[in-house]
């Protein structure tokens, strides 16, 4: 059974919905059912007995533009294990970027960055060349960034909060930096971080990395063995915006983009482009009455 549930426009709802059921049935493929959750009275879920889900999702992806939505081959549970990207999934900016404005870089670094998150450019080589633009800036420099420049998306927080009251461990995995991750981590409530490090010394960064690289691989290993730690048959939740997020959204039972680049979107069985993250509390079927709000 192929499980679909999404948010969209409610005054074109009927008509997508029988527009997109017109062209399953095309396939020949049976809807055995479509209604509002009881739970959540927002999200429309479609039940297919078989059919091809890539299919689907491209059918729904067309039937109602700009909507929230999760597609899941059977049942549709609460993860056990959440694992977040950060840099404009968890919060609105890309710290990297923001921090290069105080060496007057922001434009240049900027742009090596967005090619970076598309897939353009190999993502450890994009990484060390930004880092090294910013040789000789002052350590304070994080902290003034951190207080006037970095802050959480819409929903960020009851997100965490309510997957963690529903017994899920949650994880920030990061390919920027533990200087920002760990503050954002403590803000939003994760269990664990796992990023990158500044090179430091003397009060000013050396242009290098502390340590090794989290990448596309790191992350998707760092899913793959919170999983394993957790048990079999665990469900998992991963959300993340870029290129070097899709490794790990793949892994996971339910991958979600978060207002994301193309190549990341078409890589994820779900995908949030109208709402905020509370959004996936609502396609996981838990009622608002059960949210933990900020």
């Amino acid at each position: 059974m192929i499980i679909a549930r999404l948010i969209a426009d409610p005054e074109t709802l009927g008509e997508n919905l029988s527009l997109a059921m017109e062209m399953i049935e095309a396939r020949d493929w049976e809807v055995a059912g479509a209604g509002m959750l009881d739970t959540c009275d927002d999200v429309l879920e479609l039940e297919v007995v078989e059919g091809d889900p890539a299919a689907i999702r491209q059918i729904l992806d067309q039937c109602f533009p700009t909507s929230d939505l999760l597609l899941a081959e059977g049942l549709i549970e609460i993860p056990r294990l959440f694992v977040s990207d950060m840099d404009s999934t968890m919060i609105g900016q890309e710290c990297i970027d923001e921090l290069a404005d105080f060496a007057g870089l922001k434009e240049r670094i900027a742009a090596i960055t967005e090619r970076a998150m598309q897939g353009e450019l190999d993502f450890e080589s994009a990484l060390r060349e930004r880092v090294g633009l910013l040789k000789d800036l002052p350590e304070t420099a994080i902290t003034q960034c951190l207080d006037e420049r970095i802050r959480p998306v819409s929903g960020a927080r009851t997100l965490v909060s309510t997957l963690k009251a529903r017994g899920c461990h949650t994880v920030l995995v990061t390919g920027g930096f533990h200087s920002f991750a760990d503050p954002v981590a403590d803000l939003l409530g994760f269990d664990r971080v796992v990023g990158n490090r500044l090179g430091l010394h003397d009060g000013v960064l050396t242009g290098g990395l502390a340590g090794g690289i989290v990448d596309s691989s790191v992350k998707k290993q760092v899913l793959l063995e919170e999983t394993a730690r957790l048990g079999e048959g665990v469900f998992s939740l991963a959300t993340g915006d870029g290129a070097n997020d899709i490794p790990m959204i793949e892994a996971a039972s339910f991958g979600i983009a978060y207002r994301a680049k193309p190549k990341a979107r078409a890589a994820a069985n779900g995908w949030i482009d109208r709402g905020d993250l509370t959004a996936i509390l609502s396609l996981l079927g838990v009622p608002r009455e059960d949210w933990v709000l900020d």
